[in-house]
């Protein structure tokens, strides 16, 4: 029993081969594998985000956390509505770190509790998606970058603070007796109102007085202890898209959206233009793999190549693209090259029907099948018709080389 051997121009790729193309793809991969693993590890010891009252970093709020706590004021973090709701009462002030990123019946219900209970509400960069629905009456306007403001206000925590680093969200509102600071261009970044049920809410258009890095600048500490150390009990809401209250639909059976769109709020914009520059690299790639430098030329082989193995290479790459009508006017136009000089017709005229198909007619036998569909007839239909071309083609070469 023989065993089948694998031909040497093969087209597969051997095991080398394919290790050899994809190692260095592999290897970038791995890279970039490994580095996610160490800053994921690096960030989870004492990193816990934006605004945590936990994170030390230049975005987290530990700074003004622990001066709170030192000024005897409790602290309470809450990642749900309900742990909000429940502690909501007079003596508490609820900080919103996000409320773009609650739903329609989560901010109807936050407004709802914290205007009977007749707490101070904080909400940092509330814009269109919350601040209709959690501060009635007022209105987002377009944002502005982030710097040093004048109060220009008669609001005591403001007056008090001066200067501070405020900007973001600006509003319009026309509350009797709503406190506008900070205006930029004539509108306010910070709004503070009594609410009807009791209590007070203050917006505040950017939240970069609590980051740690911005504390120690301007009058930012001032203002951020105060806004949120006027009652003594302090609880500080992240709202996360974990929370069950978020998957609740609307009363009406209508979807919310702004859970998603706080989901991309959540992505660190670096990550985003990283994705858009890995992408425009792809493409900047996939140009420079695929571009032509011009026509194909002959070059000499830096090794000789036995004629049967290009040969047989060459129809391997036919009958993997089932190139049959290709394959065919090869092997036609061969034998037309051959037999024209043994019929006296000259090499510019071999492929002419009208000059070679009556010098051949005059060599062949009266009873000789008519060659004009071998030589310059159809492409074969299927591969046994091809391989009975091949045949045919043989036997024609040698009846004109014997005849």
């Amino acid at each position: 029993m023989s065993r089948q051997r694998t031909s040497p121009t093969s087209t597969s790729l051997a095991p080398r081969q394919v290790w050899t193309r994809t190692r260095g793809v592999l290897l970038v991969l791995g890279l970039i594998l490994i580095g996610g693993i160490v800053v994921a590890t690096m960030r989870s010891t004492d990193h816990h985000g934006r605004l945590d009252p936990r994170a030390a970093d230049p975005n987290g709020s530990r700074a003004v956390a622990e001066i709170l706590k030192a000024q005897g004021i409790t602290l309470q973090i809450a990642t749900t509505l309900d742990e909000v709701t429940a502690a909501a009462g007079a003596d508490t002030t609820v900080l919103v770190t996000t409320p773009d990123l609650l739903t329609g019946p989560q901010q109807s219900t936050l407004y709802g509790a914290m205007n009977a209970s007749g707490g101070r509400t904080v909400l940092l960069g509330a814009g269109d998606a919350s601040v209709g629905t959690l501060a009635p009456g007022v209105s987002s306007a377009t944002s502005t970058p982030v710097a040093a403001r004048e109060p220009r206000c008669s609001l005591p925590a403001a007056v008090r603070a001066g200067s501070v680093d405020i900007g973001g969200e600006r509003y319009v509102t026309a509350l009797d007796g709503a406190e506008t600071c900070y205006p930029a261009d004539g509108r306010p970044s910070l709004i503070a109102f009594k609410n009807p049920g009791g209590g007070d809410t203050v917006l505040v258009g950017s939240p970069d007085i609590f980051y740690n890095d911005r504390l120690d600048q301007q009058g930012n500490a001032s203002l951020a202890l105060q806004l949120l150390g006027s009652r003594p009990h302090l609880v500080w809401y992240l709202p996360s898209l974990t929370d069950a209250s978020a998957t609740q639909g609307d009363p009406d059976g209508t979807s919310d959206d702004s859970a998603a769109d706080g989901f991309l709020a959540l992505v660190p914009s670096g990550w985003l233009w990283g994705t858009l520059q890995l992408a425009v690299a792809a493409l900047l790639a996939a140009f420079w793999r695929g571009r032509r430098l011009g026509p194909l030329v002959t070059e000499r082989l830096p090794v000789a190549i036995r004629a049967s193995e290009a040969t047989e290479g060459r129809a391997r790459l036919y009958r993997k693209a089932n190139a049959r009508d290709r394959a065919a006017s090869v092997l036609r136009t061969a034998t037309r090259s051959r037999i024209a000089p043994l019929l006296g017709v000259a090499a510019q005229d071999a492929h002419s029907p009208e000059t070679l198909l009556p010098a051949l007619s005059a060599r062949l036998p009266e009873t000789a099948r008519d060659p004009r569909d071998l030589l310059f007839g159809p492409a074969p239909a299927d591969d046994a018709a091809l391989i009975r071309l091949a045949d045919h083609l043989d036997a024609l070469e040698r009846e004109v080389r014997t005849s």
